[in-house]
């Protein structure tokens, strides 16, 4: 059995007496997309410096490729790409000199693919990092990110602050490097939209707690949304579990988390429920029902 990319195992993060992640599990496998999503103070963050060894959590353990991320650190950050929320690096520093610095730290190191990338971008490598727009530098801090032609590629909230050709241009650009490496990617983000076209596996973290661990495409057949041209009656006989019920029109809105077609047309026939629309959610819509709402029965 191939040993997973990433393994987490009951991670708890503390500050003072206050708990940043609450004992999450989860593994990312070689090769897949991860993708950890989750409101401002939710804990991401605070996991993936535990990831990157930075910081030593108060329980649980994290390896990648099967060693330790905090004990092994210094080895295993030269299997690893990192692209961080701020990109950050000296002001006065070029590009061509911030490359040539990279390159010492790494035994494997693509100087071409540094300047194909660069050029791509149209970032001279004479142009001073404190120069740069925000989404040159992060762009500049991916091509040196995959410089070192890594197994495993960590993007910290890459897209934040950027607009949406940078935010299309990097995801694209990870994309490319997907199909040529097979990488394995483990991203946090607030790009939903950009992040359902590449993500395998969705993590969502309320509060520091993993409230949900799951494929991208079995998560998104199991919620809908289900409109009632009128207000339905018994639902509190469904068989469905709904994050949100609300007035729509006449009728009635639902979401649900639970969506089995056979079920709901039983349920429908059983009970006189009036026509329904039933549709699906996008990635961004699933987030919001499990990260803004409380999940409860259809009433």
């Amino acid at each position: 059995m191939t040993t997973p990319a990433i393994s987490i195992n009951n991670l708890t993060v503390r500050y003072g007496r206050r708990t940043a992640v609450a004992a999450a599990t989860l593994t990312v496998e070689r090769g897949s997309v991860y993708a950890l999503l989750g409101r401002n103070g939710a804990g991401k963050s605070s996991l993936v410096r535990c990831l990157l060894g930075m910081q030593k959590p108060a329980a649980g353990s994290i390896a990648i490729f099967g060693e330790d991320a905090w004990s092994r650190r210094a080895s295993l950050m030269e299997r690893v790409g990192i692209v961080s929320e701020e990109a950050d690096a000296p002001a006065e520093m070029t590009v061509g000199a911030l490359a040539r610095f990279s390159s010492q730290l790494y035994k494997r190191w693509d100087a071409a693919a540094v300047d194909d990338r660069l050029a791509r971008f149209r970032i001279a490598k004479t142009a001073k990092f404190g120069d740069l727009s925000k989404g040159q530098k992060k762009q500049v801090t991916l091509a040196l990110a995959l410089a070192s032609s890594p197994e495993l590629l960590v993007l910290d909230d890459p897209t934040l602050g950027l607009d949406v050709v940078a935010r299309r241009s990097l995801f694209e650009e990870v994309i490319a490097d997907l199909a040529d490496r097979g990488t394995t990617v483990f991203l946090t983000t607030h790009d939903l939209a950009g992040v359902e076209t590449i993500a395998d596996r969705i993590g969502i973290l309320l509060d520091g707690k993993l409230v949900l661990d799951e494929e991208l495409e079995p998560l998104k057949q199991r919620f809908r949304r289900i409109r009632f041209a009128a207000q339905p009656v018994a639902l509190e006989a469904s068989p469905l579990t709904a994050t949100a019920v609300r007035a729509w029109g006449g009728g009635a809105e639902a979401i649900v988390s639970n969506y089995d077609e056979l079920a709901f047309e039983r349920y429908r026939s059983t009970t006189n429920v009036p026509s329904a629309d039933v549709t699906s959610l996008s990635l961004e819509e699933i987030f919001i029902a499990v990260a803004g709402e409380q999940e409860g029965k259809l009433s």
